[in-house]
């Protein structure tokens, strides 16, 4: 589906939603809004599977997006326009999206589609009990940042220092960041930290990483570095510089390995929260559950690229590999 057309089934005329919104109540048709960065697969499947449920667009079904594009800055005020309507559920894709919708509103349930992890940052109090308005499923992002440092160590054996680009303006950060420096030491591996709110933004975080050069870089699971995939693959692939990314949508921008959940499957599990929700069910009784399917993708034509030799007991590993 082409990104204008994905846009104009969720997004819609804005001016229309509040009156459509209303007559619709009556009508049993349910409104769910989405919040979240951009309209990436994993948001399409997600609206594919309602229709497994019954929900179908344009019938019983209306979804309301609120897109930040990269602009973390943006969902307050998004999460309010969606509140305001009102609409019937929010579905969320990220940590900062699922702050502000927790800002937005005490009463409208929220599903997050995709989070790292929600207890750290504040936004439920336990996985199994969630209590409140929210649920969904937690990616794993934290813990898995220890693994994608053990990813460029098997196939890096000298990697003796690491680059993170990372968005210090996401709260999930530092969280990470305090997991994954145990595992750093374990490894012998030093850790410097490449911001993009720093002065200079993104440009400037690679420029620092092209300088410094250091053995390997991991990217940070955030959504404002993903909407800047393309820019960041092509930079790191141009400074030689092999990296592990967090998102399946970086292996189209060139990135060398990709490791992390399929979060295709977690938003279609997302649907099923979203089906039970609208029946009757309460957030605060459906626990947050963790992604359970990881993949591995390995980018061949990268590595050329780049100059690096992935071995192949690490391509046997893999879940797909680009020739």
């Amino acid at each position: 589906m082409k990104r204008r057309e994905f846009i104009s089934l969720l997004g819609g005329a804005a001016a229309a939603w509040p009156r459509a919104a209303r007559a619709q109540q009556g009508s049993g048709v349910r409104t769910i809004g989405i919040l979240a960065s951009q309209p990436l697969p994993p948001i399409q499947r997600f609206a594919r599977k309602l229709r497994d449920y019954g929900y179908i667009e344009g019938q019983n079904l209306r979804l309301v997006s609120r897109f930040a594009e990269g602009r973390d800055d943006r969902y307050p005020a998004m999460a309010a326009e969606l509140a305001a309507l009102p609409v019937d559920l929010i579905v969320t894709w990220g940590t900062p999206a699922a702050l502000a919708a927790k800002q937005a509103t005490r009463t409208i349930p929220v599903v997050m589609g995709s989070i790292g992890d929600p207890v750290s940052v504040g936004i439920v109090s336990s996985l199994a009990r969630p209590d409140g308005n929210i649920t969904g499923f937690a990616a794993q992002n934290v813990d898995l940042e220890g693994k994608r440092l053990e990813l460029l160590k098997d196939f890096l054996p000298h990697l003796s220092r690491v680059g993170i680009l990372a968005n210090s303006g996401n709260p999930l950060f530092d969280v990470s960041l305090q997991r994954l420096r145990p595992a750093a030491e374990q490894l012998r591996v030093a850790v410097d930290v490449f911001d993009i709110q720093g002065s200079g933004g993104i440009e400037a975080a690679l420029l620092g990483l092209d300088r410094s050069h250091p053995d390997g870089v991991l990217v940070a699971p955030d959504l404002v570095l993903l909407s800047q995939r393309r820019q960041i693959a092509a930079a790191l692939a141009n400074s030689k510089l092999p990296a592990v990314y967090p998102f399946r949508e970086y292996i189209d921008a060139g990135g060398l390995i990709i490791h992390g959940a399929n979060l295709g499957v977690l938003f279609e599990r997302a649907a099923g929260y979203v089906d039970r929700i609208l029946k009757g069910a309460k957030p605060a009784d459906l626990p947050v559950q963790l992604a359970t399917e990881f993949e591995l993708i390995i980018n061949l034509k990268t590595a050329s690229i780049i100059g690096v030799t992935i071995p192949p007991t690490l391509i046997a590993r893999a879940d797909e590999v680009i020739e």
